[in-house]
Protein backbone atom coordinates (compact mmCIF):
# COMPACT_ATOMS: atom_id res chain seq x y z
CA UNK A 1 0.00 0.00 0.00
CA UNK A 2 1.34 3.54 -1.24
CA UNK A 3 2.20 6.50 1.51
CA UNK A 4 -0.73 7.98 -0.72
CA UNK A 5 -3.46 5.73 -0.47
CA UNK A 6 -2.73 5.48 3.64
CA UNK A 7 -3.31 9.36 4.10
CA UNK A 8 -6.47 9.02 1.96
CA UNK A 9 -9.49 9.07 3.90
CA UNK A 10 -10.92 6.07 2.22
CA UNK A 11 -8.20 4.06 3.54
CA UNK A 12 -10.01 3.53 6.38
CA UNK A 13 -12.85 1.49 4.43
CA UNK A 14 -9.63 -0.79 2.96
CA UNK A 15 -8.61 -1.66 6.60
CA UNK A 16 -12.12 -2.35 7.32
CA UNK A 17 -12.88 -4.63 4.65
CA UNK A 18 -9.09 -6.30 5.18
CA UNK A 19 -9.93 -7.14 8.53
CA UNK A 20 -13.79 -8.51 7.96
CA UNK A 21 -12.24 -11.36 5.83
CA UNK A 22 -10.64 -12.68 8.81
CA UNK A 23 -13.58 -11.88 11.32
CA UNK A 24 -15.71 -13.44 8.87
CA UNK A 25 -13.80 -16.02 8.54
CA UNK A 26 -12.93 -17.33 12.41
CA UNK A 27 -16.67 -16.77 13.02
CA UNK A 28 -17.61 -18.57 10.53
CA UNK A 29 -15.37 -21.77 11.41
CA UNK A 30 -16.64 -21.63 14.73
CA UNK A 31 -20.41 -22.67 13.77
CA UNK A 32 -19.28 -24.73 10.68
CA UNK A 33 -17.01 -27.05 13.38
CA UNK A 34 -20.30 -27.03 15.43
CA UNK A 35 -22.40 -28.08 12.73
CA UNK A 36 -19.42 -31.08 11.96
CA UNK A 37 -19.41 -32.41 15.50
CA UNK A 38 -21.54 -35.07 15.05
CA UNK A 39 -20.05 -36.30 11.93
CA UNK A 40 -16.90 -35.75 13.88
CA UNK A 41 -18.31 -37.77 16.41
CA UNK A 42 -18.75 -40.68 14.17
CA UNK A 43 -15.59 -40.73 12.02
CA UNK A 44 -13.74 -41.41 15.46
CA UNK A 45 -16.05 -43.58 17.31
CA UNK A 46 -15.84 -41.78 19.79
CA UNK A 47 -18.00 -39.96 22.92
CA UNK A 48 -19.83 -36.54 22.73
CA UNK A 49 -18.14 -35.41 25.93
CA UNK A 50 -14.91 -36.10 24.47
CA UNK A 51 -15.77 -34.40 20.95
CA UNK A 52 -17.60 -31.02 22.40
CA UNK A 53 -13.71 -30.93 23.15
CA UNK A 54 -12.75 -29.73 19.67
CA UNK A 55 -15.08 -26.66 20.81
CA UNK A 56 -13.82 -26.39 24.31
CA UNK A 57 -10.22 -26.24 23.99
CA UNK A 58 -10.49 -23.62 21.18
CA UNK A 59 -12.72 -21.31 23.22
CA UNK A 60 -10.49 -21.91 26.01
CA UNK A 61 -7.70 -20.84 24.60
CA UNK A 62 -8.98 -17.50 23.25
CA UNK A 63 -10.11 -16.69 26.43
CA UNK A 64 -6.59 -17.01 28.30
CA UNK A 65 -4.87 -15.38 25.21
CA UNK A 66 -7.15 -12.28 24.08
CA UNK A 67 -5.89 -9.86 26.85
CA UNK A 68 -2.58 -11.03 26.44
CA UNK A 69 -2.41 -10.69 22.41
CA UNK A 70 -4.65 -7.04 22.66
CA UNK A 71 -1.53 -5.73 25.17
CA UNK A 72 1.40 -7.31 22.84
CA UNK A 73 -0.39 -5.54 19.94
CA UNK A 74 -1.21 -2.53 21.68
CA UNK A 75 3.57 -2.35 22.60
CA UNK A 76 5.03 -3.98 19.14
CA UNK A 77 2.64 -3.84 16.17
CA UNK A 78 -1.03 -4.89 15.74
CA UNK A 79 -0.41 -6.01 12.25
CA UNK A 80 2.38 -7.80 13.20
CA UNK A 81 0.33 -10.12 15.52
CA UNK A 82 -2.85 -10.00 13.36
CA UNK A 83 -0.94 -11.49 10.47
CA UNK A 84 1.20 -13.80 12.47
CA UNK A 85 -1.87 -15.37 14.28
CA UNK A 86 -3.95 -15.44 10.59
CA UNK A 87 -0.76 -17.75 9.62
CA UNK A 88 -1.26 -19.70 12.83
CA UNK A 89 -5.10 -20.03 12.11
CA UNK A 90 -4.19 -21.41 8.18
CA UNK A 91 -1.44 -23.65 9.36
CA UNK A 92 -3.39 -25.03 12.47
CA UNK A 93 -6.46 -25.40 9.95
CA UNK A 94 -4.31 -27.70 7.90
CA UNK A 95 -3.25 -29.67 10.82
CA UNK A 96 -7.09 -30.41 11.47
CA UNK A 97 -7.64 -31.20 7.97
CA UNK A 98 -5.45 -33.96 8.00
CA UNK A 99 -5.68 -34.80 12.04
CA UNK A 100 -5.97 -39.03 12.39
CA UNK A 101 -6.99 -38.74 15.69
CA UNK A 102 -8.99 -36.86 18.19
CA UNK A 103 -6.21 -36.19 19.97
CA UNK A 104 -4.42 -34.78 17.46
CA UNK A 105 -8.30 -32.69 16.18
CA UNK A 106 -8.26 -31.54 19.99
CA UNK A 107 -4.69 -29.87 19.52
CA UNK A 108 -4.94 -28.80 16.27
CA UNK A 109 -7.86 -26.43 17.74
CA UNK A 110 -6.21 -25.60 20.18
CA UNK A 111 -3.24 -24.32 18.49
CA UNK A 112 -5.74 -22.56 15.98
CA UNK A 113 -7.05 -20.51 19.14
CA UNK A 114 -4.15 -19.19 19.56
CA UNK A 115 -4.13 -17.76 16.10
CA UNK A 116 -7.79 -16.47 16.61
CA UNK A 117 -6.80 -14.82 19.72
CA UNK A 118 -4.23 -12.75 17.63
CA UNK A 119 -6.88 -11.78 15.57
CA UNK A 120 -9.04 -11.24 17.68
CA UNK A 121 -7.11 -9.07 20.56
CA UNK A 122 -6.17 -6.87 17.50
CA UNK A 123 -8.43 -6.51 14.47
CA UNK A 124 -10.91 -4.22 16.15
CA UNK A 125 -8.44 -2.19 17.84
CA UNK A 126 -6.82 -1.71 14.19
CA UNK A 127 -10.29 -0.97 12.52
CA UNK A 128 -11.18 1.84 15.64
CA UNK A 129 -7.92 3.52 15.34
CA UNK A 130 -8.54 4.45 11.86
CA UNK A 131 -11.84 6.01 11.96
CA UNK A 132 -12.10 9.37 13.53
CA UNK A 133 -13.65 9.27 17.15
CA UNK A 134 -17.15 10.70 15.81
CA UNK A 135 -17.09 7.56 13.75
CA UNK A 136 -16.42 4.89 16.50
CA UNK A 137 -19.78 3.39 16.56
CA UNK A 138 -20.07 3.17 12.61
CA UNK A 139 -16.99 1.57 12.92
CA UNK A 140 -17.65 -0.97 15.39
CA UNK A 141 -21.49 -1.72 14.14
CA UNK A 142 -20.10 -2.45 10.75
CA UNK A 143 -17.65 -4.89 12.39
CA UNK A 144 -20.56 -6.34 14.31
CA UNK A 145 -22.45 -6.82 11.11
CA UNK A 146 -19.20 -8.94 10.07
CA UNK A 147 -19.93 -11.10 13.40
CA UNK A 148 -23.11 -11.85 12.25
CA UNK A 149 -22.69 -12.85 8.40
CA UNK A 150 -19.75 -14.93 9.82
CA UNK A 151 -22.28 -17.12 12.06
CA UNK A 152 -25.25 -17.17 9.45
CA UNK A 153 -22.28 -18.45 6.53
CA UNK A 154 -20.69 -20.82 9.25
CA UNK A 155 -24.30 -22.43 10.01
CA UNK A 156 -25.30 -22.77 6.60
CA UNK A 157 -22.44 -23.57 4.45
CA UNK A 158 -20.59 -25.60 6.94
CA UNK A 159 -24.04 -27.81 6.97
CA UNK A 160 -23.11 -27.84 3.28
CA UNK A 161 -19.77 -28.67 3.25
CA UNK A 162 -20.36 -31.26 5.91
CA UNK A 163 -23.53 -32.87 3.65
CA UNK A 164 -21.43 -32.92 0.54
CA UNK A 165 -17.81 -33.07 1.20
CA UNK A 166 -17.02 -34.33 4.73
CA UNK A 167 -16.27 -32.91 8.35
CA UNK A 168 -12.37 -32.10 6.93
CA UNK A 169 -13.53 -29.93 3.97
CA UNK A 170 -14.51 -26.79 6.49
CA UNK A 171 -10.70 -26.85 7.53
CA UNK A 172 -9.81 -26.82 3.88
CA UNK A 173 -12.08 -23.71 3.58
CA UNK A 174 -10.45 -22.17 6.33
CA UNK A 175 -7.17 -22.57 4.86
CA UNK A 176 -8.47 -20.75 1.17
CA UNK A 177 -9.99 -18.06 3.17
CA UNK A 178 -7.24 -17.81 5.73
CA UNK A 179 -5.03 -17.25 3.03
CA UNK A 180 -6.68 -14.49 1.37
CA UNK A 181 -6.86 -12.73 4.69
CA UNK A 182 -3.24 -13.07 5.60
CA UNK A 183 -1.81 -11.70 1.86
CA UNK A 184 -3.90 -8.87 1.53
CA UNK A 185 -3.30 -7.89 5.30
CA UNK A 186 0.37 -8.04 4.72
CA UNK A 187 -0.85 -5.73 1.37
CA UNK A 188 -2.82 -3.19 3.19
CA UNK A 189 -2.48 -2.64 6.51
CA UNK A 190 0.05 0.54 7.54
CA UNK A 191 1.92 -0.41 10.79
CA UNK A 192 2.73 3.26 11.05
CA UNK A 193 -0.91 4.17 10.92
CA UNK A 194 -2.32 1.09 12.81
CA UNK A 195 0.40 1.53 15.75
CA UNK A 196 -0.54 2.62 19.25
CA UNK A 197 1.97 5.14 20.02
CA UNK A 198 3.70 5.32 23.21
CA UNK A 199 3.42 8.12 25.15
CA UNK A 200 6.32 10.47 25.36
CA UNK A 201 8.79 7.55 23.87
CA UNK A 202 8.54 5.37 26.36
CA UNK A 203 8.49 1.73 25.36
CA UNK A 204 6.40 -0.31 28.08
CA UNK A 205 7.26 -3.86 28.89
CA UNK A 206 5.47 -6.48 28.62
CA UNK A 207 3.63 -7.81 31.85
CA UNK A 208 4.65 -11.69 31.95
CA UNK A 209 3.20 -12.62 35.08
CA UNK A 210 0.14 -10.36 34.44
CA UNK A 211 -0.40 -12.79 31.77
CA UNK A 212 0.33 -15.53 33.49
CA UNK A 213 -2.05 -15.05 36.31
CA UNK A 214 -4.67 -13.32 34.30
CA UNK A 215 -4.56 -16.63 32.05
CA UNK A 216 -4.80 -18.47 35.09
CA UNK A 217 -7.74 -16.89 36.45
CA UNK A 218 -9.96 -17.20 33.15
CA UNK A 219 -8.72 -20.79 33.07
CA UNK A 220 -9.55 -21.94 36.28
CA UNK A 221 -12.97 -20.16 35.96
CA UNK A 222 -14.07 -21.45 33.03
CA UNK A 223 -13.52 -24.79 33.70
CA UNK A 224 -15.27 -25.01 37.00
CA UNK A 225 -18.16 -22.78 35.17
CA UNK A 226 -17.95 -25.31 32.30
CA UNK A 227 -18.09 -28.81 34.44
CA UNK A 228 -20.11 -27.53 37.64
CA UNK A 229 -23.20 -28.94 36.64
CA UNK A 230 -21.73 -32.60 35.60
CA UNK A 231 -19.46 -32.85 38.87
CA UNK A 232 -21.53 -31.31 41.17
CA UNK A 233 -20.93 -27.62 42.48
CA UNK A 234 -19.91 -29.02 46.35
CA UNK A 235 -17.61 -31.65 44.66
CA UNK A 236 -13.84 -31.64 45.86
CA UNK A 237 -12.42 -30.49 42.09
CA UNK A 238 -14.68 -27.81 41.51
CA UNK A 239 -14.40 -26.28 45.02
CA UNK A 240 -10.10 -26.62 44.33
CA UNK A 241 -11.00 -24.89 41.12
CA UNK A 242 -12.96 -22.23 42.57
CA UNK A 243 -10.39 -21.64 45.48
CA UNK A 244 -7.49 -21.85 42.66
CA UNK A 245 -9.87 -19.38 40.19
CA UNK A 246 -10.25 -16.28 43.28
CA UNK A 247 -6.56 -16.78 44.22
CA UNK A 248 -5.33 -16.00 41.10
CA UNK A 249 -7.70 -13.12 40.41
CA UNK A 250 -6.59 -11.52 43.95
CA UNK A 251 -2.71 -12.03 43.13
CA UNK A 252 -3.76 -10.85 39.70
CA UNK A 253 -5.28 -7.52 40.89
CA UNK A 254 -2.78 -6.94 43.51
CA UNK A 255 0.26 -7.51 40.81
CA UNK A 256 -1.46 -5.16 38.35
CA UNK A 257 -2.44 -1.83 41.13
CA UNK A 258 1.86 -2.34 41.66
CA UNK A 259 3.79 -3.13 38.47
CA UNK A 260 4.79 -0.05 36.50
CA UNK A 261 3.75 -1.55 33.30
CA UNK A 262 0.69 -3.28 33.42
CA UNK A 263 -1.04 -5.93 31.25
CA UNK A 264 -4.13 -3.82 31.97
CA UNK A 265 -4.75 -0.57 33.79
CA UNK A 266 -6.92 -1.43 36.49
CA UNK A 267 -7.71 2.03 37.28
CA UNK A 268 -9.48 2.43 33.92
CA UNK A 269 -12.09 0.96 35.86
CA UNK A 270 -12.32 4.54 37.77
CA UNK A 271 -13.73 5.61 34.82
CA UNK A 272 -17.86 5.36 35.07
CA UNK A 273 -18.24 4.14 31.56
CA UNK A 274 -15.54 1.68 31.49
CA UNK A 275 -16.70 0.24 34.87
CA UNK A 276 -20.30 0.01 34.51
CA UNK A 277 -19.84 -0.26 30.65
CA UNK A 278 -18.22 -3.58 31.88
CA UNK A 279 -20.75 -4.89 33.87
CA UNK A 280 -23.86 -4.11 31.78
CA UNK A 281 -21.79 -5.64 29.28
CA UNK A 282 -21.21 -8.79 30.91
CA UNK A 283 -24.85 -9.28 31.98
CA UNK A 284 -26.39 -8.67 28.70
CA UNK A 285 -24.41 -11.76 26.95
CA UNK A 286 -24.75 -13.63 30.38
CA UNK A 287 -28.77 -12.88 29.92
CA UNK A 288 -28.46 -13.70 25.77
CA UNK A 289 -26.05 -16.20 25.11
CA UNK A 290 -27.49 -19.19 26.06
CA UNK A 291 -30.82 -18.46 24.36
CA UNK A 292 -29.84 -19.62 21.42
CA UNK A 293 -28.14 -22.43 22.58
CA UNK A 294 -30.95 -23.67 24.71
CA UNK A 295 -33.36 -22.90 21.83
CA UNK A 296 -31.42 -25.36 19.13
CA UNK A 297 -31.88 -27.98 21.63
CA UNK A 298 -35.81 -27.11 22.48
CA UNK A 299 -36.29 -26.76 18.43
CA UNK A 300 -34.38 -30.58 17.88
CA UNK A 301 -35.33 -32.31 20.58
CA UNK A 302 -39.00 -30.96 21.60
CA UNK A 303 -40.10 -30.22 18.04
CA UNK A 304 -38.66 -32.19 16.24
CA UNK A 305 -36.74 -30.39 13.40
CA UNK A 306 -33.66 -31.41 12.39
CA UNK A 307 -29.92 -29.19 13.14
CA UNK A 308 -29.91 -27.51 9.28
CA UNK A 309 -34.00 -26.66 9.68
CA UNK A 310 -32.78 -25.29 13.27
CA UNK A 311 -29.82 -23.59 12.01
CA UNK A 312 -32.07 -21.73 9.44
CA UNK A 313 -34.77 -20.62 11.82
CA UNK A 314 -32.11 -18.71 13.93
CA UNK A 315 -30.79 -17.36 11.15
CA UNK A 316 -33.78 -14.08 10.78
CA UNK A 317 -32.24 -13.50 14.28
CA UNK A 318 -28.47 -13.15 13.33
CA UNK A 319 -29.74 -10.61 10.19
CA UNK A 320 -31.49 -8.67 12.50
CA UNK A 321 -28.69 -8.66 15.64
CA UNK A 322 -26.48 -7.31 12.06
CA UNK A 323 -29.28 -4.20 11.10
CA UNK A 324 -29.67 -3.08 14.56
CA UNK A 325 -26.01 -3.30 15.65
CA UNK A 326 -25.11 -1.23 12.42
CA UNK A 327 -27.94 1.19 13.12
CA UNK A 328 -27.71 2.36 16.40
CA UNK A 329 -23.81 1.97 16.08
CA UNK A 330 -24.06 5.30 13.88
CA UNK A 331 -26.96 6.89 15.53
CA UNK A 332 -24.68 6.75 18.95
CA UNK A 333 -21.96 8.61 17.33
CA UNK A 334 -24.64 11.70 17.00
CA UNK A 335 -26.85 11.13 19.93
CA UNK A 336 -25.28 9.05 22.77
CA UNK A 337 -25.50 5.88 23.66
CA UNK A 338 -27.50 5.85 27.12
CA UNK A 339 -31.00 5.39 24.98
CA UNK A 340 -29.63 2.53 22.84
CA UNK A 341 -28.40 0.69 25.80
CA UNK A 342 -31.52 1.20 27.89
CA UNK A 343 -33.59 0.40 24.65
CA UNK A 344 -32.25 -2.54 23.52
CA UNK A 345 -31.90 -4.56 27.12
CA UNK A 346 -35.69 -3.51 27.25
CA UNK A 347 -36.63 -4.98 23.89
CA UNK A 348 -34.40 -8.13 24.94
CA UNK A 349 -36.04 -8.75 28.35
CA UNK A 350 -39.48 -8.00 26.92
CA UNK A 351 -38.59 -11.11 24.56
CA UNK A 352 -37.07 -13.31 27.12
CA UNK A 353 -40.29 -12.92 29.21
CA UNK A 354 -42.53 -13.76 26.43
CA UNK A 355 -41.03 -16.74 26.29
CA UNK A 356 -40.65 -17.86 29.49
CA UNK A 357 -44.44 -17.74 29.46
CA UNK A 358 -45.91 -18.57 26.11
CA UNK A 359 -43.27 -21.28 25.31
CA UNK A 360 -45.23 -24.97 25.05
CA UNK A 361 -44.21 -28.53 24.06
CA UNK A 362 -46.10 -27.39 20.39
CA UNK A 363 -45.21 -23.65 19.72
CA UNK A 364 -45.24 -22.73 16.11
CA UNK A 365 -42.44 -21.13 13.97
CA UNK A 366 -44.94 -17.49 13.83
CA UNK A 367 -44.32 -17.35 18.00
CA UNK A 368 -40.68 -18.32 18.05
CA UNK A 369 -38.94 -16.79 15.33
CA UNK A 370 -40.09 -13.38 15.99
CA UNK A 371 -39.26 -13.23 19.30
CA UNK A 372 -35.85 -14.27 18.64
CA UNK A 373 -35.43 -11.47 16.04
CA UNK A 374 -37.04 -9.05 18.68
CA UNK A 375 -33.88 -10.40 21.19
CA UNK A 376 -31.23 -10.74 18.57
CA UNK A 377 -32.43 -7.08 17.98
CA UNK A 378 -32.24 -5.48 21.28
CA UNK A 379 -28.65 -7.16 21.34
CA UNK A 380 -27.36 -5.38 18.86
CA UNK A 381 -29.01 -1.91 19.82
CA UNK A 382 -27.45 -2.38 23.25
CA UNK A 383 -23.83 -3.87 21.90
CA UNK A 384 -22.68 -1.75 19.82
CA UNK A 385 -23.13 1.33 21.50
CA UNK A 386 -21.90 0.17 24.86
CA UNK A 387 -18.78 -0.62 23.24
CA UNK A 388 -18.72 2.62 21.80
CA UNK A 389 -19.05 3.96 25.65
CA UNK A 390 -16.33 2.21 27.39
CA UNK A 391 -13.56 2.91 23.98
CA UNK A 392 -14.89 6.59 24.24
CA UNK A 393 -13.66 6.68 27.83
CA UNK A 394 -10.18 5.59 26.99
CA UNK A 395 -7.06 6.48 25.55
CA UNK A 396 -6.45 5.38 21.83
CA UNK A 397 -2.81 3.77 22.74
CA UNK A 398 -4.79 1.18 24.92
CA UNK A 399 -7.32 0.53 22.33
CA UNK A 400 -6.02 -3.19 21.65
CA UNK A 401 -6.28 -4.24 25.34
CA UNK A 402 -9.59 -2.34 25.99
CA UNK A 403 -11.12 -4.03 22.87
CA UNK A 404 -9.63 -7.00 23.78
CA UNK A 405 -10.98 -7.20 27.41
CA UNK A 406 -14.74 -6.62 26.10
CA UNK A 407 -14.40 -9.62 24.10
CA UNK A 408 -12.97 -11.30 27.09
CA UNK A 409 -16.13 -10.09 28.79
CA UNK A 410 -18.26 -11.35 25.90
CA UNK A 411 -16.45 -15.35 25.85
CA UNK A 412 -16.69 -15.40 29.77
CA UNK A 413 -19.81 -14.72 30.16
CA UNK A 414 -21.14 -16.47 27.17
CA UNK A 415 -19.90 -19.75 28.48
CA UNK A 416 -21.29 -19.05 31.70
CA UNK A 417 -24.62 -18.48 30.65
CA UNK A 418 -24.72 -21.96 29.06
CA UNK A 419 -23.32 -23.26 32.18
CA UNK A 420 -26.25 -21.36 34.48
CA UNK A 421 -28.59 -22.33 31.96
CA UNK A 422 -27.83 -25.79 31.87
CA UNK A 423 -27.40 -25.96 35.19
CA UNK A 424 -31.13 -24.67 36.27
CA UNK A 425 -32.90 -26.71 33.37
CA UNK A 426 -31.15 -30.53 34.54
CA UNK A 427 -32.13 -28.86 38.40
CA UNK A 428 -35.69 -28.50 37.43
CA UNK A 429 -35.60 -31.85 35.22
CA UNK A 430 -34.58 -33.94 38.47
CA UNK A 431 -36.86 -32.15 40.62
CA UNK A 432 -39.70 -33.58 38.88
CA UNK A 433 -38.39 -36.74 39.01
CA UNK A 434 -36.73 -37.33 35.66
CA UNK A 435 -32.57 -37.87 35.16
CA UNK A 436 -31.15 -34.32 35.77
CA UNK A 437 -29.44 -34.70 32.18
CA UNK A 438 -30.31 -32.79 29.10
CA UNK A 439 -29.62 -35.75 27.02
CA UNK A 440 -32.84 -37.38 29.51
CA UNK A 441 -35.04 -35.89 26.47
CA UNK A 442 -34.11 -38.08 24.45
CA UNK A 443 -34.71 -41.16 26.72
CA UNK A 444 -37.71 -42.93 27.23
CA UNK A 445 -40.70 -41.10 28.75
CA UNK A 446 -42.01 -38.82 25.64
CA UNK A 447 -44.13 -35.73 26.77
CA UNK A 448 -43.66 -36.34 30.49
CA UNK A 449 -39.56 -35.86 29.79
CA UNK A 450 -40.15 -32.87 26.96
CA UNK A 451 -42.62 -30.81 29.86
CA UNK A 452 -40.00 -30.80 32.60
CA UNK A 453 -37.38 -29.72 29.98
CA UNK A 454 -39.70 -26.94 29.10
CA UNK A 455 -40.27 -25.99 32.62
CA UNK A 456 -36.62 -25.39 33.47
CA UNK A 457 -36.23 -23.78 29.85
CA UNK A 458 -39.08 -21.16 30.63
CA UNK A 459 -37.49 -20.75 34.01
CA UNK A 460 -34.42 -20.01 32.68
CA UNK A 461 -35.68 -17.51 30.41
CA UNK A 462 -37.36 -16.01 33.28
CA UNK A 463 -34.57 -15.70 35.35
CA UNK A 464 -32.52 -14.18 32.52
CA UNK A 465 -35.18 -11.70 31.87
CA UNK A 466 -34.82 -10.27 35.36
CA UNK A 467 -30.80 -10.15 35.54
CA UNK A 468 -31.67 -7.56 32.00
CA UNK A 469 -33.29 -5.49 34.38
CA UNK A 470 -30.36 -5.23 36.38
CA UNK A 471 -28.32 -4.51 33.26
CA UNK A 472 -31.19 -1.57 32.13
CA UNK A 473 -30.46 0.04 35.50
CA UNK A 474 -26.54 0.06 34.80
CA UNK A 475 -26.75 1.31 31.47
CA UNK A 476 -28.78 4.44 32.75
CA UNK A 477 -27.00 4.97 35.29
CA UNK A 478 -23.54 4.38 33.37
CA UNK A 479 -24.78 7.45 31.50
CA UNK A 480 -24.27 9.49 28.46
CA UNK A 481 -21.59 10.87 25.89
CA UNK A 482 -18.75 11.95 27.70
CA UNK A 483 -15.84 14.54 26.58
CA UNK A 484 -13.12 12.28 24.66
CA UNK A 485 -10.00 11.13 26.70
CA UNK A 486 -6.57 12.85 25.93
CA UNK A 487 -4.06 10.72 25.11
CA UNK A 488 -1.96 11.22 27.64
CA UNK A 489 -1.05 7.93 29.92
CA UNK A 490 -2.65 7.75 32.89
CA UNK A 491 0.14 9.23 35.24
CA UNK A 492 -0.26 12.17 34.20
CA UNK A 493 -4.65 12.58 33.69
CA UNK A 494 -4.79 12.39 37.44
CA UNK A 495 -3.03 11.58 40.84
CA UNK A 496 -3.49 10.29 44.16
CA UNK A 497 -1.46 11.86 46.91
CA UNK A 498 2.02 10.14 46.25
CA UNK A 499 2.08 10.16 42.99
CA UNK A 500 0.57 6.68 41.81
CA UNK A 501 -2.30 7.57 38.80
CA UNK A 502 -5.52 7.71 39.32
Amino acid sequence: MTPAIVTRPSYKWWVFSTIAIGTFISVADHGAVNVALPRIETHFQTTLSTVQWVVVGYALTISILLLPMGRLGDMISRKRIYVAGMGIFVVASGLAASAGSMEMLIGAKVFQGVGSAMIQGTGMAMIISVFPDNERGKALGAHLSMVSAGLIAGTAVGGLLVSSFGWRSIFLFNIVFGLIAMSSSMAILDSRRLAAETPHGIRPRFDWLGAVLSGSFMLLFLLVISNGHRAGWTSAPILAGAVGAMTALALFIWWELRTDSPMLELRLFKRKLVALGVAASWIAFLANSATIFLMAFYLQKVLGYSPREAGLIVIPGAVCLAIAGLVSGRLSDRVGWRMFNVAGLTISAVALFALSRYLTVASPLTLIVPLLMLNSAGGGMFNTPNNNSILSAVERTRYGVVSALTQVTRNSANITSIALATTIVVATMGSMGFEASLDAVDAEGGGAVAEAFLTGLKRVYLVFGSLLIVGIVISYLKGDRAKEPSDQPLETVAAEPGGRPA
